[in-house]
C-alpha cells in the first residue's frame, strides 16, 4: 500500500525527520498502511470554528472545503507535502469507501466490545469522541442496509434505538485529533491489519450492539 518495510518501521517507532508532524505521520499511516483517505478538517476553539462561518452549523468537526482529499496509498513523503499546506488541520476520514460506520453510545459500546470479543467474533477498528459517542467501522454499504437489517433481527422499532449507521458523504475525526474544540478522539480498539482489509459485516456485529444500545435505555 505504498510503503516499505522501513517506511512502515519508521511510523511505528515513532522517528521523525526534521520538520515532520505527527500529523504528517498519522496521515501517512492511515493512507498507506491501512488503505484509507484522509481530508484535512477544521479545528474548533470556544465554539468558533477555523473555516471562518460565524454560522457553521458543526464547529471544528467538518472537512476544510477547499483541502483536496489524501488519497489512500500515499507514501510517507506524499502525505509530509500535502499535509504541509494545511498544519493544525484535524485528521477526517470519509466513511463509504473503505469502511461504513455504526454509531453508539461509549458506554453501550464498551459494553458491546466486551461481548463480542467473549463470542469471537470479528471487530475492527473502533473509535471514542469526547462528546461521548463510539464509532464502529464496518464493511461498505453497511449504512443503507441498518434498517433492513434491525427489521430481520426483530427490532421493529429500531428507531428507537441511540444506534445508526454512517455512509457515504459523511467524516469522521480520527485519532488522535481533537472534536470540535472538545478534546481528542482515541481508539477503543485500534486498527490492525487483518480487521482493516477486511472490516466486519455489520450483521456480525448489529444484533450485540441493538441489544446493547437497547438495554442502556432501560
Amino acid at each position: 500500500m505504498g510503503f516499505t518495510i522501513g517506511g512502515i518501521r519508521e511510523i511505528r517507532t515513532g522517528t521523525r525527520r526534521r520538520g515532520r508532524s505527527s500529523e504528517c505521520t498519522a496521515v501517512a499511516e492511515f493512507t498507506g498502511l491501512w488503505g484509507w483517505d484522509v481530508v484535512p478538517g477544521a479545528r474548533a476553539a470556544a465554539g468558533v470554528c477555523s473555516c471562518g462561518l460565524a454560522d457553521c452549523g458543526a464547529p471544528g468537526a467538518h472537512p476544510l472545503d477547499f483541502a483536496p482529499r489524501i488519497h489512500a496509498g500515499a507514501t510517507l513523503d506524499e502525505a509530509t507535502r500535502a499535509w504541509g499546506e494545511f498544519p493544525g488541520a484535524s485528521l477526517m476520514l470519509p466513511v463509504g469507501r473503505a469502511f461504513d460506520v455504526i454509531e453508539v453510545a461509549e458506554p453501550a459500546a464498551r459494553h458491546a466490545l466486551a461481548r463480542l470479543e467473549r463470542m469471537g467474533l470479528p471487530i475492527g477498528p473502533v473509535t471514542a469522541t469526547p462528546d461521548g459517542r463510539a464509532h464502529f467501522l464496518v464493511a461498505p454499504g453497511a449504512a443503507a442496509e441498518l434498517p433492513a437489517l434491525l427489521y430481520r433481527m426483530g427490532w421493529d422499532d429500531h428507531t428507537s434505538l441511540d444506534l445508526r449507521g454512517l455512509g457515504p458523504g459523511t467524516y469522521i475525526t480520527a485519532p488522535p485529533s481533537d472534536r470540535g474544540g472538545l478534546g481528542p478522539v482515541r481508539w477503543l480498539r485500534a486498527p490492525a491489519i487483518d480487521s482493516v482489509s477486511h472490516p466486519p459485516a455489520a450483521r456480525l456485529l448489529l444484533g450485540t450492539l441493538a441489544y446493547v444500545a437497547h438495554r442502556s435505555r432501560v
